[in-house]
């Protein structure tokens, strides 16, 4: 291993972090104790080495930062430091897990691979990673670059997940129900949202709106469910190519058209559809675009146009996990008094538990959260429309 290495390839990050200040060269001698060291004190570390070693010390690096401190006997100073260091709230539980993942990403991000200007990498035992990266980043520009090892597999892992799909049981039974999530779009894991889309009454099977697409799952199965057309939006160029290659995997591509729009469409609706991410907190990463909402922005900006993107009789469906109140991100009634505000009211809603392995997971610093989480398929129209029925 070599001092500091001005390092002159151009630099990828899809968090957008900047390039690292300090670079030395590493290979097959580095221990993961001194590897662990030099990232935590800052130190990127080029690899010059087999890659597959590379991987071998990103896991070791993994344990390492996981590693949970050793239990102490009772009466300890230690124990009462960490007594006096415990999150208070579910709100300092968040933010300390947010703290500890982004730690955790900056040590994994550490280790740096050379990738050509044809996306091939010159390392022993390196694979061929060129039709993946062509797929992330788009054709090769004969450009060197720099990237961290961490985020070279996930391309190569939403490459594979590209061509396998994700089974949605909301689609129907297969083969003819699997979505293909692209790199840097959010893949549909949690189904139970979907299934709740699946089963709600439809208001009308004219027209439907489908709010921040993403893969394009929803706007499938409202297709599936007989919607005649439905308008799906986004902003993201990634996730508009994949919710088109989506629609004609599954053909329904007649039927749907795909837009880049931020939030609705010009048109009035019998069905507006807007899963927009569930927690109202600062995405660190694009990808995180997906599940943190700063300011809740893309909720109140739906529930504010909603309104005027109704057909008579028409719906809107918000669907919404509650996570943000146990986690007191969002205050109880808030999300009531938004809805008011915008002129709508609730006409039913329908209720699903979460089905995903953290749920269940008693070692989650947030499991007494997610354990009571539920997620909700709000049915809201216009307040004029009449009198508020009973909960369906």
């Amino acid at each position: 291993m070599s001092g500091d290495t001005p390092h002159a390839p151009g630099w990828r990050s899809e968090a957008g972090l900047p390039a690292p200040r300090r670079v030395q060269e590493a290979d097959d001698t580095l221990t993961a104790d001194a590897a662990y060291r030099l990232a935590s004190e800052g130190s990127a570390l080029l690899w010059r080495g087999d890659f597959q070693n590379a991987r071998q010390l990103l896991q070791a690096l993994a344990r390492r930062v996981d590693r949970k401190p050793r239990a102490k006997a009772p009466g300890q100073a230690s124990d009462k430091q960490a007594r006096q260091t415990a999150p208070a709230t579910l709100f300092d539980a968040f933010n300390q897990h947010r703290q500890a993942q982004g730690h955790r990403a900056r040590i994994l991000g550490s280790v740096l691979i050379p990738v050509a200007g044809d996306y091939t990498i010159g390392l022993r035992r390196a694979p061929d990673i060129r039709q993946a990266c062509t797929e992330a980043w788009g054709p090769a520009d004969g450009q060197p670059s720099l990237v961290a090892l961490r985020e070279l597999l996930g391309v190569v892992g939403a490459h594979e997940w590209r061509k396998k799909g994700v089974e949605i049981d909301a689609l129907g039974p297969a083969p003819g129900n699997r979505i293909h999530p692209h790199y840097g779009v959010f893949s549909p894991v949690r189904g139970e949202y979907l299934d709740l889309v699946a089963k709600a009454p439809l208001p009308g099977t004219t027209l439907a709106l489908d709010i921040g697409t993403g893969t394009g799952v929803i706007a499938a199965i409202l297709a599936r469910r007989g919607v005649q057309r439905v308008v799906a939006t986004d902003i993201d160029d990634r996730a508009l190519a994949c919710a088109q290659a989506n629609m004609q995997m599954l053909g329904v591509a007649r039927g749907v058209d795909v837009v880049k729009a931020d939030l609705f469409a010009p048109a009035r609706a019998d069905l507006v559809v807007c899963n927009p991410p569930w927690l109202p907190a600062r995405p660190s990463s694009r990808l995180e675009h997906a599940v943190y909402d700063e300011g809740s922005r893309m909720l109140r900006g739906f529930l504010a146009g909603l309104k005027d993107h109704l057909a008579p009789g028409g719906e809107g469906w918000l669907i919404l996990s509650d996570l943000a109140e146990h986690l007191g991100l969002r205050q109880p009634g808030e999300l009531a008094g938004w809805i008011a505000a915008a002129g709508l009211r609730v006409v039913g809603r329908l209720d699903a538990r979460p089905r995903h392995p953290k749920a269940a997971d008693a070692s989650d610093p947030l499991h007494s959260a997610r354990a009571r989480e539920i997620t909700t398929l709000w049915r809201l129209a216009a307040a004029a429309d009449g009198p508020t029925p009973g909960k369906s």
